[in-house]
């Protein structure tokens, strides 16, 4: 029953998608300082939702990592005063 739901939700976010880009397909030029692309805003879009979800990633596992790392340090602590 659960599987259903996430074929039907896969499906729909796909459908919708599908729809996006084929009414996105316009070419757009972005300047970036001294180059220029030009390429369809969908594929902009998803590039920069790409981006930023992989930012986003980079960041919550920098977080944890130094988390991580500050427990590690307080249980030396704790080992060596104990």
């Amino acid at each position: 029953k659960r599987m259903n739901f996430k074929v039907i939700l896969f499906g729909l976010i796909s459908c919708l998608a599908v729809i996006f880009i084929i009414q996105n397909v316009a070419a757009v030029t972005v300047n970036i300082f001294f180059w220029q692309l030009s390429l369809s805003i969908a594929l902009l879009i998803f590039i920069i939702l790409a981006a930023g979800f992989a930012a986003g990633w980079f960041w919550r596992s920098f977080l944890a990592y130094r988390e991580a790392k500050k427990e590690a340090a307080d249980i030396q602590k704790e080992l060596r005063a104990g």
